[in-house]
């Protein structure tokens, strides 16, 4: 009978369509990439259906709003976010060490 030993600690499972991980220092770039996209979105789909109602074009009028805001928004995100992370920085207090 032939015995099966379990995974050495960290091994990870072959996944199929597994994506790469960006470097950590990507973070300062894809926080307000992310962030953006999800915001900008959500305004434009509000800002669309209050000015439009449920129009029978509503979703490409929606989608043509988003492009138009992200366009605007991703820089912007890019511009405050230091200035955030600074201000966030004064008014929390750092998490403390462990152990």
């Amino acid at each position: 009978m032939t015995q099966i030993s379990p995974a050495a600690p960290g091994a990870r499972k072959a996944r199929p369509f597994r994506l790469t991980k960006l470097p950590a220092k990507s973070r300062f770039v894809v926080t307000p990439m992310i962030l953006s996209f999800l915001m900008s979105g959500l305004v434009a789909s509000i800002a669309t259906i209050r000015a439009l109602g449920l129009a029978p074009d509503l979703a490409s009028s929606i989608l043509k709003a988003w492009a138009m805001s992200y366009v605007v928004a991703f820089p912007s995100a890019l511009v405050v976010m230091p200035i955030v992370r600074w201000i966030v920085d004064r008014l929390v207090e750092a998490p403390q060490a462990k152990g």
